[in-house]
């Protein structure tokens, strides 16, 4: 049952999730419901209160999510029977996220209440920035988000996942191996048009996994995760992986995912 004081812990890459829940802490604080919303990047899960509703959103990337995600998740302390929901943004279909998580928490003595998926547009195969049909999926994810706060107040939300897929989508989607093959392929293949950059420091400041050296100009390492905010928030399109097209499709303004979150946990 969900507890009149959460702990709402999310990631956004381009700010899909970050709309996702602010629409959904309005929901909740309309029927005072006290919420404290916390960046993932920035917290320790070992250090959560375990004596308050939990809340995880975060986008998904590659089936599943990425990396500094799920070693967030399996980093959580032991609790007794502490409520946890979940809602994940997507580009269409998403297989080892809803059941494997699901299974995590329980191991760890949380009780799940509820999970949601949402389409929300993306930057990765559209062939070119829909204005019109990006505002509609984000209406239409935001009208789910309220409908999906409203059903955990009411305590109608479900936790439901489709057993086998998530069983064999997570040991192919989650394997370290793997995961780091595919982060690696693409990230250490980021770079910068010195010409264009301006030296700002926003890709660095930007990067959940600290992986973006600000020199006299910007410098990736080898832990990438492939997030593409760096890409999706230069200022000037600087930011590029040779040979592939990217478009810079964004919900939120740059600094909007350098606000402080709400409280600490």
């Amino acid at each position: 049952m969900l507890g009149s004081d959460i702990n709402f812990f999310y990631y956004s890459g381009t700010g899909n999730t970050l709309l996702i829940v602010n629409e959904m802490i309005k929901i909740f604080s309309e029927k005072e419901i006290h919420v404290h919303s916390h960046k993932i990047e920035h917290t320790d899960p070992k250090k959560i209160d375990t004596g308050k509703t939990l809340g995880f959103a975060f986008p998904v990337a590659f089936q599943s999510a990425f990396p500094f995600i799920w070693n967030f998740i399996n980093n959580l302390p032991q609790a007794k029977g502490t409520s946890v929901f979940m809602i994940d943004t997507m580009m269409a279909f998403s297989g080892a996220i809803v059941g494997p998580l699901k299974k995590v928490l329980i191991s760890k003595g949380y009780t799940c209440i509820g999970a949601r998926e949402i389409v929300m547009p993306n930057n990765w195969f559209p062939k070119k920035i829909d204005d019109e049909k990006n505002r509609k999926k984000i209406n239409d994810g935001l009208e789910k988000a309220r409908k999906y706060a409203e059903e955990l107040i009411d305590d109608k939300a479900s936790w439901n996942r489709i057993p086998f897929l998530s069983k064999g989508l997570y040991h192919i989607c989650c394997n370290d191996l793997m995961m780091k093959r595919i982060n690696l392929a693409d990230g250490r293949r980021i770079t910068v048009d010195k010409e264009k950059c301006l030296r700002c420091g926003l890709c660095s400041k930007l990067c959940p996994v600290n992986n973006i050296e600000m020199k006299e100009y910007p410098v990736w390492h080898n832990s990438c995760e492939v997030c593409m905010r760096c890409l999706s928030f230069c200022p000037v399109n600087a930011v590029f992986i040779p040979g592939k097209e990217f478009k810079k499709y964004r919900a939120v303004k740059a600094k909007e995912l350098l606000t402080e979150s709400s409280g600490e946990s």
